[in-house]
């Protein structure tokens, strides 16, 4: 069975964000890269199932420019036997980058895709469940725990209310969320082992994709700062304060 896992490069998630003083975007000058955390995840629990024999191989790919390669160094060194770079220099948004996994979905035919639930940077949540519409494929969403057999995943997701267990056929796409495992430390002989490790290089003209940003910025700003907290000296005085805070809302 092989297994497809999207990556992607972020800003650190330990690393303060900056907004641009033009308010376009993120400033990145300088800044420190890694893989989303959620997709760590994914990557570890596709790993795992490799080495449970459920899955005979492990596909890392990331959409984005030539630095992407090294987030896909670190997922090979996390246990990923190959890698596939779609080279853009696009502002791929969710829709694009649902498109160009579904067309290596085409091309691969992977009995399923383990991928985060979200990406740090922008926390849109979409990219799975628009590449299993695109592909019209089962789909099961924030799993924080993953079993494959006998042709089925059962998922075990998080909802408002608990915890739902679900079991949906292959091929499937899967978004993990964070309580699914605790991703292995990357040792320095896996970092080696990565470097020999092939990656193939494609563009969005070779899958016949238009990853052409659909939206555009207006305008972006940093939130406000938190004011200072005050003190009350009674219980009564707390309450006529928030009865005054309750007016003003």
């Amino acid at each position: 069975m092989k297994v497809m896992v999207p990556v992607k490069r972020v800003v650190d998630s330990n690393v303060k964000v900056r907004v641009k003083s033009d308010g376009t975007g993120v400033d990145l000058v300088n800044v420190k890269m890694s893989m989303n955390p959620f997709d760590e995840i994914a990557m570890e629990e596709a790993v795992r199932l490799r080495e449970r024999g459920v899955a005979t191989e492990v596909i890392a790919v990331s959409c984005g420019t030539a630095a992407c390669l090294e987030t896909l160094r670190t997922a090979m060194a996390i246990g990923a036997d190959r890698g596939i770079l779609v080279l853009t220099n696009e502002d791929l948004q969710p829709l694009a980058v649902a498109k160009l996994l579904k067309a290596l979905l085409d091309k691969e035919q992977p009995q399923i895709v383990v991928m985060g639930k979200q990406a740090v940077d922008d926390d849109c949540n979409q990219t799975g469940q628009m590449l299993a519409a695109l592909a019209g494929l089962a789909q099961a969403t924030f799993a924080s725990k993953l079993e494959v057999a006998d042709g089925r995943a059962t998922v075990t997701r998080e909802v408002d209310s608990g915890l739902e267990t679900i079991s949906v056929a292959l091929p499937a796409v899967v978004t993990v969320d964070l309580r699914l495992n605790e991703p292995r430390y990357v040792t320095l002989p896996n970092i080696m082992k990565a470097k020999k490790k092939p990656i193939d290089t494609l563009t969005p003209e070779d899958l016949g994709v238009d990853a052409r940003p659909r939206l555009t910025v207006v305008a972006m700003k940093e939130p406000p700062s938190r004011s200072a907290g005050i003190r009350v000296p009674d219980v009564a005085a707390l309450v006529a304060r928030l009865r005054d805070e309750a007016k003003l809302i």
